[in-house]
């Protein structure tokens, strides 16, 4: 036995150490002959970093709403990762751990995912190599990682396309659609803070991995205890192709097809500050918006795209920081609109002027529903949806977005149909309206332009209108089969173009909406726990809501509990709801809150909604609505530390 090991077993024992540490540890260092990996953990049990060691290997990783997601740099930064450093400041190799986003996990989870997409292609089309597309944003790593699973894909006989450069997450979605890929990977953690990164895997589709297809993976990738494999001859390798600008050119003119009202740009626009959060939107966003008359200005700090985000504490566009610089620059300029997108750009935010002359930022469910209001109104004034097919339009929207917008859809004659939290879900949705199609009406549906599909579904199957959740993210076309702020963003700007054709500010339209249909008001907190520590008081707090549902909050009684980890619901197209650990309260006097452990963070998030009369006057209503539900998060605060402790 190792010193090493000897010392390991012994802090089992004296409980500084988990045992599924130990596992894993001997997991990875079995299966890798990096030795930067037995010298960090090395360094790190000498120094006694117990938590440390805990935090990087209590699991592997899992699949969640997002993929794999972990630290790519630690909280403890070895000598042996930081070696002579690299670019951006962050270490020379990533974080060593199971539970950590690295060589080996990056590697096992591309191979695993091979495995997986070459035997479907086998059983399909027989004798052809699997095409697998992939992206990269601008973490640390990305392009490091993006680069080994392009080899690892050639190595193993696929077919690779692999961007030149940091993309948008949407784009690679489309990649795969347009260049019928059987799969694709995009290296990114969205949103989550600079030492994170992230796998996210792709079907044939252009969506997120659902089950099983999500199950059967991570079953391939933990068959795997080696970051070792054999290439193939290599006669029997994929080729490597490069995507470029040309690619982007394409995606751009489909991105075009999505707004409805594009002459209202000739007449002018709202004048734009953007700024990309040091990430990928810039790449698509600002020329595309320039190409359709806007007057649009960037914020110069923050166009250089650099890991470490260095003019921001988050690069999430959900938190009002993000924006500070792109709304100081506003108000210097005059500018009436603020959009800001996440590294990724799958995730939009967005400040606008107001009355006052003060610019305002929009929650998601806002940003959401205007976009929604916009697109059904204007779908009905132009005609494209009416009488003869209204029965065909649908909204998808996730159960935790604002019941503003099934309001809106409903208004409109739209079914509204709510989904589980990941826009894999509605992504699925999407695919089974494509499916309903009859096969000989469908043959060439990815070529077909958005008018013409759009046809189709009106015809034959259910037409996609708008979808989103409230997590700033949006999506209004067929052709992406995730959240896409590259389209949200110049549909934003054909809004705000309406909107100043009519004489009307955004927030008077948001008002109009909050007149007609009720303030409607959510809040969004967050318990935040990380690490192995954390991991386990976020399972036992999210159990604890099934296991003993509330009776009374914040002094109304509970008028309804929705488990969802019971797994026997049913939506309103009559498709199961798989199970997840989500559970909805309903108050007796309206209000209600869910909710779930996170899917990519180490967090336990907790929905709160409140819904005001309609006709009620907007100022008051907004006023009340507010105040109860700072009252709703006082008890539902003070119930979960209860249950903490319990």
């Amino acid at each position: 036995m190792s010193m090493l090991d000897n010392s390991l077993i012994n802090a089992v024992k004296d409980g500084k150490l988990l045992e599924s540490s130990l596992s894993n540890i001997r997991l990875l260092l079995a299966g890798t002959k990096s030795p930067v990996a037995l010298q960090a953990v090395e360094e790190l049990t000498a120094a006694e970093q117990w938590q440390e060691l805990n935090d990087r290997f209590y699991k592997t990783l899992a699949f969640g709403t997002g993929g794999l997601r972990g630290r790519t740099i630690g909280n403890v930064i070895t000598k042996a990762e930081q070696g002579n450093g690299g670019v951006n400041g962050r270490p020379e190799a990533p974080c060593v751990g199971t539970a950590c986003m690295n060589y080996f996990n990056v590697g096992r989870a591309m191979r695993g995912l091979i495995i997986y997409v070459k035997r479907h292609v086998a059983a399909t089309e027989p004798g052809r190599k699997a095409r697998l597309v992939i992206g990269h944003d601008t973490r640390h790593f990305s392009r490091d990682f993006a680069e080994y699973c392009a080899k690892i894909g050639t190595d193993l006989g696929c077919d690779i396309f692999l961007f030149d450069s940091p993309r948008a997450t949407p784009e690679i979605s489309f990649a795969i659609r347009e260049l019928n890929a059987d799969s694709g990977v995009v290296l990114t953690a969205s949103h989550n803070p600079a030492h994170d990164n992230g796998f996210k895997a792709y079907f044939s589709d252009g969506a997120q991995l659902v089950p099983p297809h999500d199950k059967a993976v991570i079953e391939e990738v933990n068959a795997l205890e080696s970051e070792e494999y054999e290439a193939l001859p290599a006669e029997e390798q994929g080729a490597l192709t490069i995507l470029d600008a040309a690619f982007d050119r394409i995606y751009m003119d489909k991105l075009k097809s999505v707004l409805l009202r594009p002459e209202l740009f000739a007449k002018g626009g709202a004048r734009i500050v953007y700024s990309n959060l040091h990430g990928t939107g810039g790449h698509i966003i600002v020329p595309l918006l320039k190409e359709l008359g806007c007057d649009v200005q960037t914020v110069a700090e923050q166009d250089i795209q650099d890991g470490r985000f260095p003019t921001v504490a988050s690069p999430n566009p959900e938190n009002s920081p993000a924006l500070a610089m792109a709304i100081d620059q506003a108000n210097a300029s005059g500018a009436d609109i603020v959009i800001a997108t996440d590294p990724d750009a799958d995730r939009m935010g967005v400040a606008v002027r107001g009355e006052d002359g003060q610019m305002h930022l929009l929650t998601g469910n806002q940003i959401g529903s205007l976009l929604a209001w916009y697109r059904c109104s204007s779908m009905a004034d132009l005609g494209i949806i009416n009488d003869s097919n209204r029965s065909r339009a649908v909204m998808v929207k996730t159960f935790v977005t604002s019941g503003l917008q099934d309001a809106i859809g409903n208004h409109f004659g739209y079914e509204v149909i709510n989904v589980l939290t990941g826009f894999k879900y509605i992504a699925q949705k999407l695919g089974k309206y494509e499916a309903a199609i009859p096969a000989e009406k469908r043959e060439g549906y990815r070529k077909m332009s958005e008018a013409e599909t759009r046809a189709l579904r009106l015809q034959y199957s259910r037409y996609f209108v708008f979808g989103g959740e409230e997590s700033y993210g949006y999506l209004a076309q067929d052709f992406v089969r995730d959240k896409d702020a590259n389209a949200a963003a110049i549909i934003f700007a054909e809004l705000a173009a309406y909107a100043e054709s009519t004489g009307k500010g955004l927030l008077e339209l948001l008002n109009d909406l909050f007149s007609m249909f009720g303030v409607y008001q959510e809040v969004g907190k967050s318990l935040v726990m990380e690490g192995a520590d954390g991991a386990a008081k976020i399972a036992a707090l999210a159990s604890s809501y099934s296991a003993n549902p509330p009776k009374e909050i914040d002094g109304t009684p509970v008028s309804g509990i929705r488990d969802f980890f019971k797994g026997d619901m049913v939506d309103v197209e009559g498709d199961p709801i798989p199970s997840e650990k989500m559970i909805f309260v309903d108050l007796a006097d309206g209000r209600s809150f869910a909710v779930r452990p996170s899917g990519t963070e180490p967090k336990i998030k907790y929905y709160l909604f409140g819904h005001g009369q309609p006709g009620a006057p907007v100022k008051e209503s907004l006023v009340a609505v507010k105040a109860s539900l700072e009252s709703l998060w006082s008890a539902v605060e003070k119930d979960a530390m209860e249950r903490s402790k319990s």
